[in-house]
């Protein structure tokens, strides 16, 4: 990889693949425990997919926050 950015997002999208390929794996092998109910009535996969929508937005903040001056430095250069 080439530039600063591209890594920070390869970094970023191998832990957003991790958090979204362990409730692929939870629903396939363990879908009993999806079933649970920890928090409220409101069942452990429910909150789990909110839990990865807002991962998805924190992470892009994230990036957008360490790779927002790199297009200022550039133009200062």
């Amino acid at each position: 990889m080439e530039t600063r950015s591209a890594r920070i997002g390869m970094v970023l999208f191998c832990i957003y693949l991790l958090l979204y390929g362990g409730f692929v794996l939870i629903n396939a092998f363990s879908p009993t425990t999806m079933e649970q109910t920890p928090i409220a009535g409101v069942n452990l996969a429910i909150l789990y997919g909110f839990g990865l929508i807002i991962a998805a937005f924190a992470l892009a903040m994230l990036y957008g926050w360490l790779c927002g001056n790199e297009g200022a430095e550039s133009a200062d250069a």
